[in-house]
């Protein structure tokens, strides 16, 4: 992922209004934010907790969704839809967004089953486990990272409305 700069995030949400937009909280630590090891940038609001952003580019751009914290959590622990990590070290949460353009405002969302802090960049990345990788570790590892892209991407493009969306997270 390209570097963003505040104005650049600010400007990218598909399912906002401009106030949401200006007084969204940017992660702690943006500053220092590796973004060559980053798929997407993930981040809870620490003003709003039941707020999640996701940033991710779509054909070179960028483009950010606002997520809203499910009121009620799965009671069993399920896999996030993003990384698909089956040896979650992290909790899981259902997570909606409001769509982009006419259909946002008529009320439709989508939901997905989310790493709750956004941890699926460094779940990708962790070394599989011999039960899962078998000869070849490092391939399985670069078939999640390139997973983890593919389904960010797909999920972006359903909450903008773009034709190019088809199929689930």
């Amino acid at each position: 992922m390209h570097a963003l700069t505040e104005a650049q995030i600010r400007a990218c949400f598909v399912n906002s209004t401009r106030r949401e937009r200006n007084s969204l909280t940017l992660p702690i630590g943006f500053d220092a934010i590796d973004w060559e090891k980053l798929l997407f940038l993930g981040w809870r609001d620490p003003k709003l907790p039941l707020v999640g952003y996701l940033v991710t580019p779509v054909d070179d751009e960028p483009v950010g969704v606002i997520l809203r914290l499910g009121s009620s959590q799965p009671r069993t622990r399920p896999q996030c839809s993003l990384c698909e990590d089956v040896q979650l070290p992290n909790e899981v949460a259902f997570y909606s967004a409001k769509r982009g353009g006419a259909a946002g405002r008529k009320g439709d969302t989508l939901g997905a089953l989310i790493c709750s802090e956004f941890q699926c960049n460094s779940n990708v990345r962790a070394k599989p486990s011999k039960i899962f990788a078998g000869a070849d570790p490092e391939g399985v590892r670069q078939q999640r990272i390139e997973g983890l892209g593919r389904r960010v991407e797909r999920f972006a493009r359903r909450v903008a409305g773009s034709p190019n969306a088809a199929g689930s997270v």
